[in-house]
């Protein structure tokens, strides 16, 4: 879907169809025939009067998520004609939510269809009257962010048979290359070489070797330094804590944190951000075998922190934690460390399948993050740490325990966790992203289709611009 905004009165602009979002139709001009049809101006309701050549679309308020979802609405019923062309006028909508929610809405993922409908050169325009510097630099980058998004959906749709570790690698070689980024990929000789044996363990039983992926942007005069990293789960089976068959299915999806951060990456260099960004990822596949790491298993981290294994599903928080220590000691003078992961079934069951939950020591900092990922138009929530669920992780043989002992609180737990890989001078500026809820999502929702949604992507990019302002 082509998106374009054109300084001009709407009714010079030539188009198949007007899009018209509305709360009411007492005052609208087609009002009887739209009363006769049974058309009510309620959220993701849609018409369209070919005569008329307009698309009504109810939209009960004017905030970004409405309209955005009033859009996709929009244009996914321009998508079953064979029609090119649809403007709006922007009026008093705000030009991201038009633009982030035409785009979104409008994905599709159908690389395994035998058969593949030609996708339409279909074009929304938007209308305006006075196209101001501020509107043009908001449409601007908002095309970049929908992109990062539904590139960041092409990865976590993609089947682990075609998406494993290299081609993680690949693929973040490939953005650095686009970008200008800085690119670092290591193997298992590094991860052995440098203490990384919880990263190196959950990988130990695939053929396919575990890669360490670290991208960096490095702008002059940078005004902080970030840091993102993103479990990287190609294939999640269980490993010898084998998943139930039905639980299998979309754990091509636990490489959401990963994609996540390969896609904020993607991004921020386009965007012109004046901050040090690093995206680091642990890609590995948890698979079973001869080789496989066991309940009982007792592994050290870099940190020198030891874990008792009682869950090898529980494979994820191992990775990360090698992971963030790595961040830690390659990369210093860190602002805000940041790390995302489809972590635990337990945070959907607590928050719903459409948020992520927040975590972490500093609670201004957990605000401030909520409240960008709200803006940005994703649903997130904070969940606290207390000491009581800390001594659930207590390990009677080693330093923790890769699970609690308590099924209660189980998103906490894990990121209590990883807390525990956190050096004492970033405690407070740590923050752990569990999306685990709204990554993947087997229905269609507001302007996010079945299957991967990007989540995690707007919500960064925004607190990242809040710190350029």
């Amino acid at each position: 879907m082509k998106v374009n905004i054109v300084e001009k009165d709407i009714k010079k602009v030539k188009s198949d169809f007007e899009i018209i979002l509305t709360n009411s139709i007492e005052k609208l001009k087609d009002k009887e025939i739209l009363e006769n049809l049974g058309f009510e101006a309620k959220d993701e309701s849609v018409i369209m009067l070919t005569e008329q050549k307009k698309i009504y679309v109810g939209c009960e308020e004017n905030t970004y998520e409405a309209v955005a979802i009033a859009i996709a609405v929009a244009i996914r019923k321009l998508k079953t004609t064979k029609y090119k062309a649809a403007k709006i006028d922007l009026d008093d909508l705000d030009v991201k939510a038009l633009v982030e929610g035409a785009i979104l809405g409008a994905y599709k993922f159908d690389k395994y269809k035998s058969e593949k409908k030609k996708d339409k050169k279909q074009e929304l325009i938007i209308c305006t009257q006075k196209l101001t510097k501020d509107i043009e630099k908001r449409y601007e980058e908002s095309i970049l962010i929908a992109k990062a998004v539904n590139k960041t959906r092409d990865m976590v749709n993609t089947t682990p048979a075609d998406f494993y570790p290299e081609i993680m690698a690949e693929v973040a070689k490939e953005i650095a290359k686009e970008s200008d980024l800085e690119i670092r990929v290591e193997g298992e000789k590094y991860l052995e070489k440098n203490g990384m044996n919880a990263m190196l363990s959950v990988g130990r039983a695939s053929v396919h070797e575990s890669k360490l992926i670290h991208l960096s942007y490095k702008p002059k005069n940078a005004k902080k330094k970030v840091v993102l990293v993103g479990k990287g789960l190609t294939y999640d089976s269980g490993g010898l804590s084998l998943k139930p068959a039905d639980y299998m299915v979309t754990m091509k999806s636990d490489k959401s944190g990963a994609s996540a951060v390969l896609g904020v990456m993607s991004t921020v260099a386009k965007l012109n951000l004046p901050i040090e960004i690093h995206g680091i990822v642990g890609a590995v596949e948890n698979m079973i075998g001869g080789d496989a790491y066991k309940p009982d298993d007792v592994l050290k981290a870099k940190n020198g922190k030891t874990i008792e294994i009682r869950n090898t599903d529980a494979e994820g928080r191992l990775v990360l934690a090698d992971c963030l220590c790595y961040a830690q000691d390659e990369i210093k003078d860190i602002d805000y460390i940041f790390d995302f992961a489809t972590l635990t079934g337990a945070c959907v069951v607590g928050l719903g399948e459409y948020t992520t939950g927040i975590m972490g020591n500093n609670i201004n900092l957990k605000r401030e993050v909520v409240s960008k990922a709200l803006e940005a138009g994703e649903y997130a929530s904070s969940l606290p740490f207390n000491r009581f669920l800390k001594k659930a992780i207590k390990s009677e043989i080693a330093d923790i325990c890769n699970i609690a002992n308590t099924r209660y609180g189980g998103s906490i737990t894990a990121g209590l966790f990883l807390e525990n890989f956190i050096y004492d001078d970033n405690k407070q500026k740590w923050v752990h992203f569990d999306i685990a809820g709204p990554a993947y999502v087997e229905k269609e929702w507001g302007y996010n289709p079945y299957g991967a949604s990007g989540a995690g992507v707007r919500m960064t990019l925004n607190f990242l611009k809040s710190l350029a302002s």
